[in-house]
């Protein structure tokens, strides 16, 4: 099989409406990174770049017949690109793409901005919004602060709960996994927020520039998620799903999973900057100023023509032979997929090193397969406990 013919088409489409935020967190991967870029790019998407953008995008779900795109309005804080602008985004994205392909819109926002005027537009274009939020406030409040230092957790925690007046709206909440905060705690507020979602993530790290331990031999975020997933089982009137956790369950169990840090499918993904730029993974910026770029735009290049780029090799094409040599032989491959492509990168061997999370992984997908042997769950998992 060649190159080209491994490669698979985007199906999620990421727009930069916004290139400022009214946070400043300092784990932000776009603004207190390596790569600066994101301050030197225009604040908001300009309507010939949504243009542009919209015609690629329907060019790709028409050239490869896709059933559905996924479209995703992203800074940023993508509210500040304001109601008007963001009803023009929606508009001209949903007539341009052909009507055999379904238009399904999200928004991640840190919820601070909303309003009954944005849940009225998002009503109309059936958009759902996804929330950031890292726990309660003393949690919250450890990394999410404006640049003056002030909290921001209670205007986050109106919008959630303006939000929860239209829950058909609500995608879920997003949180950056802190070692300081507590696992059951965090876990615990978040879903007394009735999410249909909670997605966790480990702090943006690479083998130059690891991620903060309290203790270096210990899988100390691997614990963590291990707490988060006894304290999801702990209760089951539970109703949301943790992402990460239901992708280990499906992956450990033979079936794709739904994220690009987990598994070996090729990712789907595909960012469009507030210039019009296209770039491959924009959590590249952790790792080095202009690792996220491609050299490609809308106004110039097609879809296919980024799918197909040598700089995103490393990235789409399927199975294990872009992975260290060291996960390639691992029993867990196939559910850790080697760890999230930022996660992976060393200046000496670029990305082809297991994750610096390479150890938290495999600890937490031994204690979820565990739990599932231990509840009578097979079906796959003795395949891949080993390693």
């Amino acid at each position: 099989m060649t190159r080209r013919e491994a490669a698979v088409p985007f199906r999620t489409f990421i727009l930069k409406v916004a290139n400022r935020c009214n946070i400043d967190c300092d784990y932000c991967f776009v603004f207190n990174s390596k790569d600066q870029a994101a301050r030197r790019l225009p604040a908001r998407m300009s309507p010939d770049v949504v243009r542009a953008a919209a015609r690629r995008i329907a060019e790709h779900a028409e050239t490869h017949r896709l059933a559905a795109v996924h479209v995703v309005l992203h800074g940023g804080e993508p509210l500040l690109a304001g109601v008007g602008h963001m009803a023009e985004v929606l508009r001209t994205v949903r007539n341009a793409v052909p009507a055999a392909t379904e238009v399904l819109f999200e928004i991640q926002t840190n919820a601070t901005l909303l309003s009954e005027p944005w849940l009225d537009l998002f009503e109309r274009y059936g958009a759902v919004v996804g929330v950031s939020i890292d726990g309660p406030p003393t949690a919250n409040d450890r990394h999410r602060l404006t640049r003056q230092g002030r909290s921001r957790s209670t205007a986050t925690v109106r919008g959630i709960q303006l939000l929860r007046t239209r829950p058909h709206l609500f995608a879920g909440l997003l949180a950056v996994v802190d070692l300081a905060n507590d696992p059951t705690e965090v876990h615990d507020y978040l879903a007394s927020f009735e999410p249909p979602v909670i997605d966790f993530g480990f702090p943006h790290g690479t083998h130059d520039d690891p991620p903060h331990r309290d203790d270096q031999n210990r899988p100390e975020y691997g614990i963590w998620m291990s707490r988060v997933y006894d304290a999801w089982l702990g209760r089951p009137d539970w109703r949301h799903s943790v992402r990460m956790l239901e992708d280990i369950v499906a992956l450990s169990s033979g079936v794709r999973g739904s994220v690009e840090t987990l598994g070996l499918a090729p990712p789907t993904s595909i960012v469009i900057e507030s210039d019009g730029g296209i770039e491959g993974v924009d959590t590249l910026r952790s790792v080095a100023e202009g690792a996220s770029l491609l050299g490609l735009d809308v106004f110039e290049d097609s879809f296919d023509t980024a799918v197909h780029s040598p700089s995103l090799r490393h990235r789409t094409l399927p199975g294990t032979s872009q992975l260290a040599v060291e996960c390639q032989g691992c029993a867990l491959v196939n559910v850790c997929g080697g760890g999230y492509l930022p996660h992976r990168f060393s200046t000496a061997r670029g990305y082809r090193n297991p994750s610096v999370y390479c150890a938290d992984l495999a600890y937490l997908i031994r204690h979820v397969q565990s739990s599932l042997r231990r509840h009578g769950w097979t079906q796959g998992v003795a395949a891949s406990s080993g390693g």
